[in-house]
């Protein structure tokens, strides 16, 4: 069985995964499937921690690389459902000032596609 999934949307992909431990066994995992998302154009990604109760510094190290390939491509890089623990490792690394989290993958959803719309309001300003 896969350890996630992705689901492909109109502007961006969400990725679950189904572990609890996002760590050094599932993370190359994780890493390469964000590289190839974006390599075939998808700018765009969400990641829905909702089933992982545990993060160590090779899961934040490929959420790190999501969240830099994203932002390389003028795109948009969202953590959804955190748990508490994975919440609090976030915090203490101090990566809660350098991603974008929400509480819900709606709510991610929904900042993503105001993302798009302010990233196409600037495109026709220029």
């Amino acid at each position: 069985m896969a350890n996630f999934s992705v689901e492909k949307k109109d502007r961006y992909s969400v990725v679950t995964p189904f572990v609890e431990k996002l760590d050094s066994r599932v993370s190359p995992e994780l890493k390469s499937e964000l590289v190839m998302i974006n390599s075939t154009g998808d700018r765009n990604i969400i990641v829905d921690l909702i089933n992982c109760k545990y993060c160590d510094s090779s899961g934040l190290s490929a959420i790190l690389i999501g969240s830099r390939l994203c932002r390389d491509s003028d795109g948009s890089f969202i953590l959804a459902n955190l748990q508490e623990s994975v919440k609090k490792l976030v915090a203490i690394s101090q990566l809660d000032t350098v991603l974008t989290i929400t509480p819900t993958l709606d709510e991610a959803e929904q900042m993503l596609m105001m993302d798009e719309i302010e990233r196409g309001i600037d495109e026709d300003e220029e």
